[in-house]
């Protein structure tokens, strides 16, 4: 995928007003440590995540969404009525119907001639949003589109916590620890076609997707029958198997991506990688041959926010004057065994 005529205008965010850290987590799950003699600490000394956010309960994904989406198209000078398409790319939903995406544009006040609808593809949906407005752009569909999306980690780390102290078990506990790394977050992506007066707008040169599917049943999260008439959330993650697969595809989508774009990794000034922890962001690194240095990196205090990780870390790289005029940034993503740069 190359584009000639797609400019990100604008990549904005809303964060959560609860601080919770991986200590507090740690408090709560104190009988099942001592049942299964774990020290403290472990949480943050595996994942380098010391804390993450978590929105007030009951607070509408749309809130979240919409707010972000307000910032994105002042800062991009477009008006409600120029978008031509939105899309809502979050792993957590409102409803299965309507698409939380007519929520979002509800509060924006867009509509009329505008496609509107929800992606699903796990941590990759903000990505996919990105290259499905691109493709409508470049294709002379539209002039400008929207990509929102909240993620929401509280709910899931609840249940999560009431079930380890519940089942008080290593393998349980083994196969739960990724989902404690969960954030939340919300976040807004403008691109249009550079018609609009606005100065703060970035070339997007294009992009490369493979995917392997047979691993599909790595990492799920869902919902479960708990009780007659009642489901309750989960999240189970093969996270060794996680890395491996998901490192290995991404060097293949790196490759084809360099193959696309007649880059090499020299030529690549900034990284933005998918915020999982310490861990992933060392191994994918490391296997794509990248210095450290050229990346950025904010799971330490936001945790892994889904599909938000990446582009919120993109817009606060940019609040810092980390990505600078010029500069060739690559973005990475990977998300049930899917990668997308």
């Amino acid at each position: 995928m190359k584009y000639n005529n797609v400019y990100i205008n604008s990549i904005n965010y809303e964060l959560p007003p609860v601080v919770v850290s991986s200590m507090e987590l740690e408090q709560q799950l104190e009988p099942l440590y001592k049942a299964l003699h774990i020290t403290p600490g472990q949480l943050q000394a595996l994942t380098g995540i010391r804390e993450r956010r978590w929105w007030q309960p009951n607070t509408p994904l749309s809130q979240g969404a919409a707010a972000a989406g307000r910032k994105a198209l002042a800062a991009g000078n477009v008006a409600a009525n120029d978008i031509g398409a939105i899309v809502y790319t979050g792993v957590c939903r409102e409803l299965f119907e309507p698409a939380t995406a007519c929520r979002v544009a509800d509060q924006l006040g867009i509509q009329g001639d505008v496609m509107i609808n929800d992606i699903s593809n796990a941590c990759l949906g903000v990505l996919n949003g990105i290259l499905d407005i691109a493709n409508r752009i470049e294709l002379g569909q539209i002039r400008a589109g929207l990509v929102v999306s909240c993620e929401s980690a509280r709910e899931l780390n609840e249940t999560t916590i009431r079930r380890m102290l519940d089942e008080k078990s290593m393998s349980y506990f083994a196969r739960s620890i990724a989902t404690l790394t969960g954030g939340s977050g919300a976040v807004a992506v403008l691109l249009t076609d550079n018609s609009f007066n606005s100065p703060q707008s970035h070339r997007l040169l294009g992009g490369a997707a493979m995917a392997q599917p047979q691993h599909h049943e790595l990492c799920r999260w869902g919902v479960e029958p708990h009780g007659q008439d009642q489901l309750r959330q989960f999240m189970n993650t093969d996270a060794v198997a996680v890395m491996q697969h998901g490192v290995a595809l991404g060097k293949q989508t790196w490759q084809l991506f360099q193959n696309t774009l007649n880059w090499t990794t020299e030529k690549v000034d900034r990284v933005i990688c998918h915020q999982v922890g310490s861990a992933h962001q060392s191994a994918i690194l490391n296997k794509l041959g990248i210095n450290q240095e050229k990346d950025f990196s904010t799971f330490p205090s936001l945790g892994n926010i889904g599909t938000v990780s990446l582009p919120i870390t993109a817009a606060i790289a940019a609040e810092r004057g980390v990505l600078k005029t010029g500069d060739n940034v690559a973005m990475l993503g990977i998300g049930a065994q899917h990668t997308v740069l």
